[in-house]
């Protein structure tokens, strides 16, 4: 049997790939860089993270964008001896518009250098392309009517890419424009016995999602319905505990069984909240899930139900599990593991593994609210219970000065157990707060800390409430400050139209001065409990 969800912690809007019997996940990444996340299977059961392939500047600068900004919707296919990667780059997200540039990038090999972007369009958002058996390829995507009362999901359009002119050709058609749950997005097109389906998602990224699909003869429709919609979808089953199915991507396998991927999200339980209303809070972010799909009258269908399920019918394939448990603990050598992130930047402007070796060394830049130039590193919450801890070496020597352990949703929801400088009492730790941008600083005073030295911070999250504590000499640790809620880092407590990404956890500094201040963090681990 295959658990879900099989990618855990942020990773939504899956789009599957398959090239012989080797399976690939690409995943949103939003504004964390590198762009998009790729996972690899042999099995569809064990995944494992390969590559990061949006890497540099040239292919996807975000600095400025928008909390959930960046990377929308990735697809990913094979064709013609290499892969194809189409992706947004959202720069609006709030009000009438929404500003996105829609790009495509190739490499021969999935760990290969991924080529420069070829521009396409900026008519709407999520993107993807279909390689049609006659040699021709198509983008489709959603697009947006920015007009006064209009509905802003206008329909899907297809329009016929050259590749060797390196741009769309032809004329561009709307071919779908949606059911009545409106919101259509996240097509994906797919020829099967004769007819063109179209996987879309419905109903928008929260507790009303779902995907649609539809058929034609024709490549431009007009495209039927199927009788057996939704395909998948939470909104009837809101006592199961993956809820938001929605925005999916069919795969065939190479023992021809078929299989659909697909995000879910998994609320905070409480008892003493009332099933729906609040639905229910998602700090994990949107995840993805799978299920198992028979073809019913010429129409998929999930086996067992249009609903995700904990357990789902692996493939005819023998298990192949993923070489041991992911290490719990990171020491900084030469490279970061493909699980720690950035924001909207590379690394490379802030931080070293060089310059002192066996740390990682971060260049305090601005504060955690910027969306600009932020020295953090950090990873994916991936459990409900979990400690995390890191050790850092910083002396700070005024206020404006300040670094530690961090719990971050974005630029308006995040805590912060920092080490800092006070005119009084010198080296100092404290905790600073952001609730959708009311700040705060919950010690009355803050904790007296040695004039230099190391120090060890901690962060245990225990499903609704997560708290810090910190230790001189890594064996006697004291709790320090409140039990903040963990249902303030996620999608569904954010104000705004930003909330589409999950919380990390991460190291950062800050210098409001510019003065390059140093902090160095010789490990992080992340331990589930």
């Amino acid at each position: 049997m295959i658990q879900n969800p099989i990618l855990t912690g942020f990773n939504p809007d899956p789009s599957i790939c398959r090239v012989g019997d080797d399976y690939y996940i690409a995943v949103s990444t939003f504004e964390w860089f590198p762009g998009v996340g790729i996972y690899h299977s042999k099995d569809l059961a064990n995944w494992t993270l390969v590559r990061r392939p949006l890497e540099r500047l040239s292919q996807l600068n975000m600095i400025g964008n928008p909390n959930s900004g960046g990377v929308w919707a990735p697809c990913l296919t094979y064709s013609d001896g290499q892969f194809w990667l189409i992706y947004s780059d959202v720069k609006v997200v709030e009000g009438q518009w929404k500003d996105g540039h829609n790009y495509l990038v190739n490499a021969a090999n999935i760990e290969d250098e991924w080529s420069e972007p070829i521009y396409l369009n900026s008519a709407g958002f999520d993107p993807s392309l279909y390689h049609d058996e006659d040699g021709k390829k198509y983008l489709l995507n959603m697009v947006w009517d920015a007009r006064h009362r209009h509905h802003p999901f206008y329909g899907i359009s297809l329009q016929e890419y050259d590749h060797e002119k390196k741009s769309l050709v032809g004329e561009r058609k709307i071919i779908f424009k949606g059911t009545n749950a409106k919101l259509t997005e996240a097509p994906h097109l797919y020829k099967i016995d004769g007819y063109y389906y179209l996987l879309t998602a419905e109903g928008g990224t929260r507790y009303d999602h779902r995907a649609t699909i539809a058929r034609s003869s024709s490549i431009d429709g007009p495209y039927e319905v199927s009788p057996h919609n939704p395909l998948i979808t939470s909104f009837f089953t809101p006592e199961e505990p993956l809820q938001k199915a929605g925005h999916a991507s069919l795969v065939q396998t190479h023992t021809d069984e078929w299989y659909l991927v697909y995000l879910v999200g998994r609320p905070l339980q409480d008892e003493n909240k009332p099933l729906l209303d609040p639905r229910g809070y998602c700090p994990l972010g949107r995840e993805t899930a799978i299920s198992k799909i028979e073809w019913r009258d010429g129409w998929p269908v999930v086996v067992g139900g249009n609903y995700p399920q904990l357990q789902v019918e692996a493939p005819a394939i023998s298990p192949q599990p993923v070489d041991g448990p992911a290490p719990t603990i990171t020491y900084f050598d030469s490279e970061l593991p493909l699980d720690f992130q950035t924001l909207r930047q590379p690394m490379d402007s802030f931080a070293s593994l060089l310059e002192r070796p066996g740390y990682l060394r971060l260049i305090g830049k601005e504060s955690l609210t910027s969306k600009f130039q932020q020295a953090f590193v950090a990873r994916r919450w991936q459990d409900f219970h979990f400690e995390a801890e890191t050790k850092v070496d910083v002396t700070p020597t005024t206020f404006q000065q300040y670094a530690g352990l961090v719990n971050y949703y974005n630029t308006e929801n995040w805590t912060a157990l920092d080490i800092t400088f006070d005119e009084q009492l010198g080296r100092v730790l404290t905790i600073l707060s952001n609730d959708n941008a009311v700040f705060s600083a919950p010690l009355e005073k803050p904790v007296v800390l040695p004039e230099e030295g190391e120090v060890y911070l901690k962060v245990c999250v225990a499903a609704n409430a997560y708290q810090y504590s910190y230790s001189l000499n890594g064996l006697d640790w004291e709790e320090v400050g409140p039990r903040f809620e963990s249902y303030k880092l996620s999608d569904d407590y954010v104000q705004g139209g930003g909330f589409f990404t999950g919380a990390f956890v991460g190291m950062h500094c800050v210098d409001l001065e510019r003065q390059s201040l140093p902090a160095d963090f010789e490990y992080f681990s992340y331990k589930p409990l």
